[in-house]
């Protein structure tokens, strides 16, 4: 079982967050910056089709990551791989929610320390 994404995977990449406008998001989305450090879990192993859920250090949730990232890297974390992510970009309210957030994701080789 490897602790590194597949060949076909990024093991550093950016991304946009989505679902950032549901429930009280949208206020710690507005409160990030450029440069913030963020958690990434995934859900629990149970879950049908699992996402990435992405936080600020304090732990107020900001969204998920798209479904076509989550699909591989929720597995992967689950099995042990590790992921740090830090805001690239906040956008204000005339950028769709959906391009709001532009992160950057680093995956983390096996017995590499993860930022935090």
């Amino acid at each position: 079982m490897s602790l590194q994404p597949s060949a076909d995977e990024p093991t550093a990449f950016r991304t946009t967050v989505h679902g950032t406008v549901f429930s009280r998001r949208s206020e710690a989305v507005r409160a990030a910056a450029a440069g913030d450090e963020l958690v990434l879990i995934p859900d629990p192993p149970d879950a049908d089709e699992p996402v990435v859920w992405v936080h600020r250090l304090g732990g107020d949730p900001l969204g998920h990551l798209p479904p076509e990232i989550s699909a591989w890297l929720a597995p992967w974390m689950l099995r042990g791989g590790a992921a740090s992510a830090t805001v690239l970009r906040v956008g204000g309210s005339d950028v769709p929610s959906w391009k709001r957030l532009l992160i950057q994701v680093e995956c983390h080789p096996r017995g590499e320390k993860v930022p935090l």
